[in-house]
């Protein structure tokens, strides 16, 4: 029996999504490659914004504005505006189901401030924000008996062609046992997250952060858009990019140089202090973040998760020690295009959270309005798609064409791809990273473009069917590079600085591109 809804992602933005639409009557199937628990949601530490004025005086139209700047005229102005006036209504709800805020003195939800923010706004659960929300999702998820599916990598999406081209369904490569599975729905939400692990070991994301619900949207036709926008995080960890909350920042933490000194405001939007650090680490200085001066007592209740991973993975202590730190892919604004329902170009698609530009974040994200966004618009997708669902026809059964091992095992293996990915992940931080121009844009290009017409010479080396990482690795490879092509494309077209996009060879910003960049799998479109 087909799903009313087909959530692929079982993140932050898919259990929102799932237990909205569940409440609305909906027929619900979750299907992810991670367990929820294992979700990038988890890693956001710092906050969720909403102006409720807990700690200073604070207003939604501030809100507004705040995220209007940070995103340089490329944000739409009414869905920002959804975004921020919904957001009381979105801290209430997860209040209401069980999430654990942190609490002012007067009982009230504990409020922190975040870069780029004029008042503190993100509500926050010691430094565990993300993790406590999903889950908190996961859980009431659980209790209302939700179905939910891990362990299925994404293959395509199933379009019935015969009616009209749009979107029935899914086919799966189910990991445990290496059989492709189709599931067909009325409609179907991609919550699949981002692709900033394209920058490997220079990005704060989990592995499983590889753009596999973009990649598939494209090759189904969908649009995308906003690709060369990607947010590096100012404080992550120097050896393993492992993030650093900027609740640290928000609590007072400082940035130093080697020599001791402070040379720039912690607190101005992301792309500002990612820009500096690097422009002193060009001077051959090192970075370090000191939250010293806090104290033990405020350091061990706000910034626990801080100080333990600064002490596992730098080996050094916070509390006496200055944390050496280093800007890393985070986020990536763009993603599959949706309008104000968030339905993409195709019929029966819809698309919510860090895979989807639901143009609220523009060329760079305010810090606090991740968290925010899949709960906003999780509300939003299910509503729609659940709509859309109702008066949607009987599709015509269709099978998924694709085999992943039948293909693959046509391939040589003269390649080792995942060197190829290293290499990929170093290109892009180096040509593709806080700063840009076009002769490393361009070789940059030329070297993803030589790698795509050289991918049947890296096949896999395990042929079994049963758990076959490694084949699933090489899939996600595959959707790494094709949207590496279209990120390297739309930085070269975008002939100027904007937000997270800076070219050193045109560093203002230039009217003619207050616009979003819109690629589908034909290339540009108009």
């Amino acid at each position: 029996m087909q799903s009313d809804v087909l959530i692929i992602g079982s993140g932050g933005a898919g259990l929102s999504a799932a237990l909205n639409a569940h409440k609305l009557g909906a027929k619900v199937k979750v299907v992810s490659k991670e367990y929820p628990t294992r979700s990038q949601t988890c890693m956001a530490q710092g906050g969720i914004n909403a102006a409720l004025g807990n700690m200073k005086e604070d207003s939604v139209e501030s809100h507004i504005q705040n995220t209007l700047k940070s995103a340089h005229a490329l944000a739409n102005e009414s869905q920002v505006r959804v975004l921020c006036q919904e957001a009381p209504n979105a801290i209430e709800w997860l209040d209401s189901i069980g999430v654990c805020f942190s609490r002012t003195s007067e009982s009230k939800i504990a409020q922190r401030t975040l870069g780029g923010a004029s008042a503190p706004r993100a509500c926050y659960a010691q430094d565990y924000t993300g993790l406590k929300i999903l889950h908190t999702l996961y859980d009431n998820c659980l209790k209302e008996g939700i179905e939910m599916l891990s362990e299925y990598y994404l293959l395509e999406l199933l379009t019935d062609k015969e009616r009209e081209l749009r979107v029935v369904g899914a086919a799966f490569l189910n990991i445990r046992t290496g059989e492709v599975e189709s599931f067909y729905a009325k409609s179907v939400i991609v919550a699949t997250g981002g692709y900033s692990r394209i920058y490997g070991k220079y990005s704060t994301n989990s592995s499983a952060s590889t753009g596999d619900g973009v990649a598939a949207a494209l090759r189904a036709g969908a649009n995308i858009s906003d690709m060369e926008f990607v947010q590096f995080h100012p404080t992550a960890l120097k050896n393993s990019s492992v993030l650093i909350s900027e609740s640290a920042r928000g609590a007072g933490g400082y940035l130093l140089n080697s020599q001791g000194e402070r040379f720039t405001n912690e607190l101005a939007p992301r792309d500002e202090v990612a820009r500096a650090i690097y422009s002193e680490m060009q001077k051959g200085e090192e970075i370090f973040l000191d939250i010293r001066h806090l104290g033990e007592e405020f350091i061990n209740e706000e910034l626990p998760q801080e100080r333990k991973l600064a002490k596992l993975y730098e080996s050094v202590d916070p509390l006496y020690e200055l944390i050496p730190i280093k800007p890393a892919a985070h986020y990536t604004m763009g993603g599959i295009d949706v309008d104000e329902n968030s339905e993409t170009s195709m019929k029966g698609l819809f698309a919510v959270g860090e895979c989807a530009n639901h143009h609220v974040h523009g060329a760079n994200r305010l810090g606090g309005n991740s968290l925010l966004e899949i709960v906003v618009f999780g509300k939003e997708v299910a509503k729609s798609a659940f709509e859309y669902s109702k008066n949607a026809q009987e599709h015509r059964a269709l099978t998924s064409q694709i085999n992943p091992f039948e293909k693959v095992k046509e391939y040589s293996r003269e390649i080792d791809f995942y060197k190829v990915k290293e290499q990929l992940g170093d290109i892009f931080y180096s040509n593709m990273g806080i700063v840009r121009e076009k002769n490393s844009l361009e070789r940059a290009l030329e070297f993803v473009l030589k790698n795509l017409s050289e991918v049947h010479k890296m096949g896999i080396n395990d042929s079994s069917k049963i758990y076959n990482t490694n084949l699933v690795e090489f899939l996600e490879f595959i959707n790494t590079l094709e949207l590496s092509k279209v990120m390297l494309q739309s930085a070269l077209a975008r002939e100027e600085s904007r937000g997270a996009h800076f070219r050193s060879d045109f560093t203002q910003e230039s009217d003619t591109f207050a616009k979003s960049s819109i690629y589908n799998k034909n290339g540009v479109v108009a």
